[in-house]
């Protein structure tokens, strides 16, 4: 996967204060804007849209 994006809620200045994301039509990598070259996150579509959604349930019941 080569298609890495950086979040749009990247910190100030030059934004490598975030994650970034590649996807495929079955898998979502996920890695560190500040250290790129280190160890990704790979998850199955499914799993990382269930993480998502548990992340958005969580910061709206706070």
């Amino acid at each position: 996967m080569d298609n890495w994006r950086k979040s749009s809620y990247s910190g100030g200045g030059d934004g490598n204060e975030c994650v970034e994301i590649a996807n495929s039509p079955t898998h979502v990598s996920i890695r560190d804007s500040k250290a790129p070259a280190r160890a990704t996150l790979t998850l199955p579509a499914p799993t990382f849209t269930a993480f998502i959604g548990a992340l958005k349930t969580t910061s709206l019941s706070q």
